[in-house]
């Protein structure tokens, strides 16, 4: 294949990666930031059953959006083992799976989500009974997220191994992933340890910082020709 056009290819590649990473952080926003609080109060299965009765649009919404995040994570996983799997193929293997595996973690809470609504709206009687189950799987769906932290970082070191490895991509752009995979896994740890760490949330920033650099070094320029 003539070496401009495998080029060309890459980036339209690397760019559909990026949208997909893209789309998959605006539907993470809005799903687990921006409309799971005003459903699920953590804390309170009494008011969260209220708000699963009251507000079921909202709930139904939040629940469409942890299936949009969901199959955005496994699309931008395929397109990230597409777009290395010609020169790091163990690495870009690595890099598909556990991304898989993140989709699965999220589609527990999606599960879950959809069996709470069910149950908040079925014809069970006792109030009680809803509260108790709703409270089962509002702890589901917490911990699914939390301890789906692990994968979360995890498929970060190898996206940030190929950054440094290949130099098709800024090489701190993948110190700074790695390092965000690192604050994952520290910060899963220290929350599950039961640790009382008020700052446990800041580990995670250079992840954060990782990945929308990435997602947007990957729409606006693509990667860079191979310098072997």
């Amino acid at each position: 294949m003539d070496v401009n056009k495998e080029q060309k290819n890459l980036i339209k590649t690397a760019r559909i990666t990026g949208l997909w990473y893209l789309m998959m952080a605006i539907t993470g926003i809005l799903g687990f930031m921006v409309y799971h609080s005003q459903i699920f109060v953590s804390g309170n299965p009494a008011r969260t059953l209220t708000n699963l009765v009251e507000l079921e649009s909202t709930a139904r919404i939040r629940l469409l959006l942890e299936f949009a995040i969901v199959i955005t994570q496994a699309l931008t996983a395929v397109w990230f083992f597409k777009l290395f799997k010609d020169n790091y193929e163990w690495e870009a293997w690595t890099l598909g799976i556990w991304g898989m595996v993140n989709a699965l973690a999220i589609m527990i809470s999606a599960i879950s989500i959809a069996t709470a609504i069910g149950i908040a709206n079925s014809d069970i009687s006792a109030t009680e009974d809803k509260v108790l189950l709703i409270q089962v799987f509002q702890n589901i769906i917490s911990n699914a997220w939390g301890i789906g932290g692990l994968f979360f970082g995890l498929w970060l070191f190898p996206m940030g191994y190929i950054v440094i490895k290949s130099k098709r991509l800024p090489v701190w752009l993948g110190r700074v992933i790695i390092l965000g995979g690192i604050g994952y896994l520290i910060s899963t740890v220290i929350r599950y340890a039961g640790i009382d760490f008020s700052y446990n949330r800041f580990l995670i920033l250079p992840a954060t910082i990782g990945e929308f650099w990435m997602i947007g070094y990957l729409l606006i320029f693509g990667i860079r020709p191979s310098i072997e």
